[in-house]
């Protein structure tokens, strides 16, 4: 079966406000069949998540999943200045996002919606989701560094929300450009290289 294809930014259904699942929807084969495709696209992307718009689906349904092999790039240093570990699928339907008293960090980020590229943006270090899995069974989970960071770039998602909205504007780059030159940089240093012209 062909997955569906990855909705790009300039799509509407990336402007506009997920509907809520309706508690008769979950569940049922036509809700079964967007999570699995939803899955499906989004380890085949590869990515760690995926909002239901995202496939031109404007439903609050998002999915997140980060693996040893996603990260098999990043040194044990990267991966604990990201907070970023390995967590099981998760699957949350109509999820609400409540920021927890953690901080914040600054970090590149892409999107599956948005190819190519990637900017710094300015999350929160822990945040709290709850919401129902795909049975219907109430979940919370309180999250912290890299998942904090995936909830709510796919959050965002439901609410129209791109992460080109809330990224350092002056270090919108090209894929190549940042593993080339900026990933394994210290984001201070990024910063006042690509933002040193701000002023004028």
């Amino acid at each position: 079966m062909a997955l569906p294809p990855i909705v790009q930014a300039g799509d509407p259904v990336l402007r506009a406000a997920a509907a809520a699942v309706p508690p008769d929807y979950l569940g049922g084969r036509e809700f079964r069949a967007l999570v699995q495709a939803m899955v499906a696209v989004m380890r085949a992307a590869p990515g760690v998540g995926l909002a239901a718009p995202q496939i031109g689906v404007g439903l609050q349904v998002i999915v997140l999943e980060d693996t040893e092999a996603l990260m098999a790039k990043l040194s044990p240093s990267e991966r604990a200045a990201r907070g970023r570990a390995p967590f099981p699928l998760r699957i949350i339907v109509n999820p609400t996002l409540t920021r927890r008293e953690g901080g914040r960090a600054t970090f590149f980020e892409g999107c599956l919606s948005v190819r190519g590229y990637m900017a710094l943006v300015e999350r929160d270090l822990e945040v709290e989701v709850t919401g129902l899995d795909e049975r219907g069974a109430p979940v919370t989970w309180q999250a912290r560094g890299w998942p904090a960071r995936i909830l709510q770039h796919e959050v965002d998602h439901l609410r129209g929300t791109l992460y080109v909205d809330r990224m350092l504007s002056r270090t919108f780059s090209c894929n190549e450009e940042v593993s080339g030159r900026w990933f394994d940089r210290p984001i201070d240093e990024v910063r006042a290289a690509l933002e040193a012209d701000r002023e004028r």
